[in-house]
């Protein structure tokens, strides 16, 4: 079938929105120019009028979606303000998990972009961390949440029984004998019914942000 042809005039934010709804359902390699414009109805020579290459398409896909994500609260104490980007960052990472290899690669990132790095970075040098400590910490949280997000993807698991379930199969080839400690673990928490990885997140982000406030400590001497 020949695709609706569009009416409406087309501006840069609607190829955008296009192009992730495209990559949500169809994956980052479905992306190409001539698809995009079959989804809006234009022909795809058209859409350079809006972006200037399918790079600079990319780059404005992941400024859309660091858009998305809540920027470091203003007048919050530091804790705080890392769980909640922390938080959004990983919710919008589970909406578009395509996003995760692309985020920090542009070589020209958009406004939004650098808009919620220099929010965290003023959050943390506003409480008292020194330059060095800021960059430790603003690495150690996006390692974590990044890391975190990637192994989401791979475990496609949204559903807590899923993941029991799949424990269990798991324990099924996993002589006790030979594994006792891995069988001990999966035993005790992955196969109990109701437990889901997700709620590693939260663990482990008190974790990371015990370890920030002993580094802000050693610096400041409170936390």
């Amino acid at each position: 079938m020949t695709p609706a042809r569009r009416e409406a005039p087309l501006r840069r934010d609607d190829v955008v929105a296009a192009a992730i709804a495209l990559v949500d359902a169809h994956g980052l390699r479905a992306l190409s120019m001539r698809r995009l414009g079959e989804a809006l109805g234009v022909e795809a020579m058209s859409l350079y009028t809006h972006v200037a290459n399918k790079d600079d398409l990319l780059g404005a896909m992941v400024d859309a979606v660091f858009a998305k994500m809540s920027p470091a609260p203003a007048g919050t104490h530091w804790r705080a303000a890392l769980t909640t980007v922390a938080t959004s960052k990983r919710a919008v990472l589970r909406r578009h998990p395509w996003a995760l290899p692309l985020l920090d690669s542009r070589r020209a990132p958009g406004h939004a972009t650098l808009a919620h790095h220099d929010a965290l970075l003023g959050c943390l040098r506003g409480a008292g961390f020194s330059v060095p400590a800021t960059g430790h910490v603003y690495a150690l949280l996006d390692s974590f949440v990044y890391g975190f997000a990637l192994q989401e993807a791979s475990l496609l698991l949204t559903d807590p029984d899923d993941s029991a379930d799949l424990a269990r199969e798991m324990l099924e080839r996993l002589p006790a004998d030979t594994y006792p400690h891995l069988v001990e673990l999966v035993t005790a928490q992955a196969a109990r019914s109701g437990h889901s990885f997700a709620d590693e997140f939260a663990v482990g982000l008190e974790l990371l942000l015990d370890a920030c406030a002993g580094i802000h400590v050693r610096e400041n001497g409170a936390s």
